[in-house]
């Protein structure tokens, strides 16, 4: 039996951390994923069913949720770790906002974070990620997001920030991880693309 506590976790985590233990099994075994709330609850039940495991759900208490997955070693989990990854060559990751989605800034804060963070847990990792307008904050001091980005890019991923953008904030002097780039270069990375993702 193996147990992920992801009690308190927000998204994506209890899911990253319930698809480490399955593509750490080399048997068939049974593992329990403990969540706090009724969405990570779907989102962890989705990704197991996915792999082709069977998976039932039971709610323990207030706030206290057991999913139970009868997982088959080899089905799905046989994934390369994300301390693995490599970029593809591919992908241009575009970010124009610090927020992520309309409607509540404070929540839109919340998900952009938990986006960069879920690209960090990709089995294949974006070539380039670019930040612009309100983005270019977010490769600046005080960013909640430095540490996951300065992760992808000792994994060789491209992180670039506008010049005119950072101007603009007045906060050239602040970026803390990545190179300053200019808007031919970003239409030039962006026409190339073979693929791009853009979450604000």
């Amino acid at each position: 039996m193996v147990t992920v506590n992801a009690m308190g976790d927000k998204c994506p985590l209890p899911v990253i951390k319930t698809k480490k233990a399955l593509d750490a099994l080399t048997a068939p075994e049974t593992i329990e994923v403990l969540v706090d709330n009724e969405t990570a609850v779907a989102n962890v039940t989705k990704m197991a069913q996915s792999t082709g495991a069977t998976v039932t759900q039971e709610k323990l208490g207030e706030d206290e949720y057991k999913v139970t997955i009868q997982a088959l070693a080899g089905e799905g989990t046989q994934t390369a770790p994300a301390g693995d990854c490599v970029p593809t060559g591919d992908t241009v990751v575009v970010i124009s906002s610090d927020k992520m989605g309309s409607g509540n800034d404070e929540l839109g804060k919340v998900l952009i974070k938990g986006c960069i963070f879920a690209i960090t847990q990709l089995e294949e990792l974006p070539k380039k990620m670019i930040f612009y307008n309100g983005g270019a904050t977010i490769t600046c001091e005080g960013s909640d997001s430095l540490e996951d980005l300065k992760n992808l890019e000792s994994q060789g991923v491209e992180i670039v920030t506008c010049g005119t953008c950072l101007d603009y904030y007045g906060m050239k002097d602040k970026l803390a991880v990545g190179t300053v780039t200019n808007m031919y270069d970003i239409v030039e990375s962006m026409n190339h693309a073979g693929k791009i993702v853009k979450p604000c």
